[in-house]
């Protein structure tokens, strides 16, 4: 018996992808309309253009922005729209929503321009643990664009994955 201790894992054919590594640098900024309200309440056309007008977009420069309203009033679809006419110059992306749903359409253009090539019929552990939001979706869109390609897909850690498919 041999006292060398080979490590088995990085000697396998396995190969890791860890979603972490494709977060992009950015400050993600959530812009609340409510205060541009009449009583936070209602959108009043002329006074709405007046604030966006009187903005300093030029503070979302580089950055992910979500725009949204905390306030249950009625928003019209146009509203949205003329804000990010103002904002596009600056931000990296914009959408209507919370954090959440800016990191999911973050997401949604990493894994469509992630190159699996490399992965065909290649065994894979999609790693799990991170330190950033990665979005639940983001792990699905990966393992839909995976599936047709690889012999097997494993969630977790080397040492203790979950196995969820396998050709």
């Amino acid at each position: 018996m041999s006292d060398e201790i080979v490590n088995r894992v990085a000697n396998s054919q396995l190969k890791t992808i860890d979603l972490e590594d494709f977060y992009p640098k950015g400050i993600r900024t959530v812009i609340d309309i409510k205060n541009w309200l009449f009583h936070e309440q209602i959108l009043k056309e002329t006074d709405f253009r007046e604030h966006l007008k009187n903005h300093d977009w030029s503070q979302y420069k580089d950055q992910y922005v979500a725009l949204t309203c905390s306030s249950d009033a009625i928003i019209p679809s146009w509203a949205f729209m003329l804000i990010s006419t103002y904002v596009s110059p600056f931000a990296k992306k914009i959408v209507v929503g919370n954090l959440t749903a800016l990191e999911t359409s973050i997401f949604q253009d990493i894994i469509t321009h992630f190159n699996v090539e490399d992965f065909d019929g290649k065994r894979i552990i999609i790693k799990g643990c991170s330190n950033k939001p990665i979005p639940e979706t983001a792990y699905i869109q990966l393992i839909e664009k995976l599936q047709p390609l690889v012999k097997s897909i494993m969630f977790g850690e080397a040492c203790s994955t979950v196995p969820l498919f396998k050709k």
